[in-house]
């Protein structure tokens, strides 16, 4: 009888050590999984705010020059420049510059506008139009 209960008794003792190894190292490969996927995704959320920018400054830009007036035969020169923002979309010089927002025009009627912005990560946006002459 006395056999019995210690059997019993023994096997309710708790885990073993090798048990508790095998079950750290699992969580260790899962933790470390969580990191990398984190890792990327915040570099993922990084670029689609800096594409979303980069599009909204292009578009801003194709919208203004579709507002001007363009009359006669000649393109006017404010169809075609360059200019600079800031990180944080504020005007800022060819030095500090983090979009470089570069414009122009060509052709007669239809006039063909394109606005190119870049940013230090030679990535680029390119929106084209086509405006009739008023």
């Amino acid at each position: 009888m006395k056999k019995k209960i210690w059997t019993k008794r023994r096997q309710s003792r708790g885990f073993t050590l090798l048990e508790i190894v095998v079950a750290i190292l699992i969580l260790t490969v899962a933790l470390l999984g969580l990191a990398s996927l984190t890792s990327t995704i915040i570099n993922g959320n990084f670029f689609n705010k800096t594409l979303t920018v980069a599009t909204t400054l292009a578009k801003d830009k194709l919208e203004e020059l579709k507002s001007e007036p363009l009359m006669g035969t000649a393109i006017p020169a404010s169809y075609n420049g360059t200019d600079y923002r800031g990180a944080n979309l504020e005007t800022a010089t060819s030095t500090n510059a983090y979009f470089t927002r570069n414009w122009s025009a060509s052709g007669t009627d239809p006039v063909t506008i394109t606005v190119t912005v870049t940013w230090p990560t030679n990535r680029s946006v390119v929106l084209k139009t086509i405006r009739a002459r008023d």
